[in-house]
């Protein structure tokens, strides 16, 4: 591949940004990539590990003469981290995030940003529930969806950003915000609810059964619950950002649920069988998709997308 920026900065040095630069290192997508996290403790490591062309001390420091700039950082904290940077972007810079919500995003940090940069929300949906700047690799976006929300951003700037996303492994899409936003309720946002509320019923069956829900967990128990090990301050701002969606879908959600509830209490097996039936059908289309592999979508985000843009 061809190099598509000439600098890129790289705000927040968590499992995203960590891949992002080994992405882009491997495919010679950019003359330099500098990084910054606001964690003294992650410089440090990112130092030692030779994560990042330059390491910098603050975020001033890392976008100076940028060509694109990634906000890396929980959802919560992009509109603090844009205004602080605001006045030092590069004249006809882009400016692009992580997260996995987008409405909140582009309301929070457009505002905080000068005419003269561009602004493409961006959302890689790839992830693993590990975080920190040991956590990135290469290959974290290889055949996954990275989801632009351009927004009517400037036609030749998000070409380039989908050209170093696909440079870095991903198939691009692009969405509007509030699409984007129902999806990932759907995807993401709501399994990972259901996912931690499952380990704290876990936990309260552990107190009664002296630990044996834990100590005899099966496979099933252990996957679904492994997106539960993502970073909890990403999480929580992904829920209060994505308030709606994640409501609606998790209405829709107890709905099923109280359908298979009676199903199983009267005995209506026809209706069990039809409807596993049904759901494994597309659980095979997403096998047949390509998207159940071992780096699976945790936000991602967000970490896990997901996020996974802790720092």
């Amino acid at each position: 591949m061809a190099q598509v920026y000439d600098r890129v900065a790289l705000i927040g040095l968590g499992l995203i940004a960590s891949s992002m630069y080994w992405a882009i290192k491997r495919g010679g997508l950019a003359g330099e990539v500098v990084g910054f996290a606001r964690s003294s403790e992650s410089r440090e490591t990112a130092r030692e590990i030779g994560l990042c062309d330059r390491v910098c001390d603050t975020a001033i420091e890392a976008v100076e003469n940028a060509d694109l700039v990634v906000l890396c950082v929980p959802v919560g904290a992009m509109e603090a981290v844009a205004a602080e940077i605001s006045p030092y972007l590069k004249q006809g810079a882009t400016v692009s995030d992580v997260g996995s919500v987008k409405k909140a995003v582009i309301e929070a940090v457009l505002p905080q940003l000068p005419d003269h940069v561009h602004f493409i929300p961006a959302h890689p949906l790839a992830g693993t529930e590990h975080s920190g700047p040991r956590s990135g690799f290469a290959e974290l976006y290889d055949n996954r969806w990275c989801i632009l929300v351009p927004e009517g951003a400037d036609a030749a700037a998000t070409d380039q950003l989908r050209q170093l996303w696909e440079g870095m492994g991903a198939n691009v899409e692009e969405m509007d915000a509030e699409h984007h936003d129902l999806v990932l309720a759907v995807t993401s946002h709501t399994p990972h609810l259901i996912a931690y509320t499952m380990v704290g019923v876990a936990d309260d069956l552990r107190r009664v059964t002296d630990s044996e829900v834990i100590k005899y967990s099966a496979a099933g128990f252990r996957d679904f619950t492994r997106i539960a090990a993502s970073d909890p301050t990403m999480w929580r701002d992904v829920f209060l950002t994505n308030k709606e969606a994640t409501l609606e879908i998790l209405g829709r959600f107890t709905e099923e649920l109280f359908a298979l509830q009676r199903a199983i209490r009267t005995g209506d097996g026809q209706m069990l069988h039809d409807y596993f039936t049904h759901t494994r059908a597309i659980r095979r289309g997403i096998i047949e998709a390509g998207q159940d592999t071992d780096a699976p979508d945790f936000g991602r985000g967000v970490a896990q997308s997901g996020d996974g843009t802790e720092d």
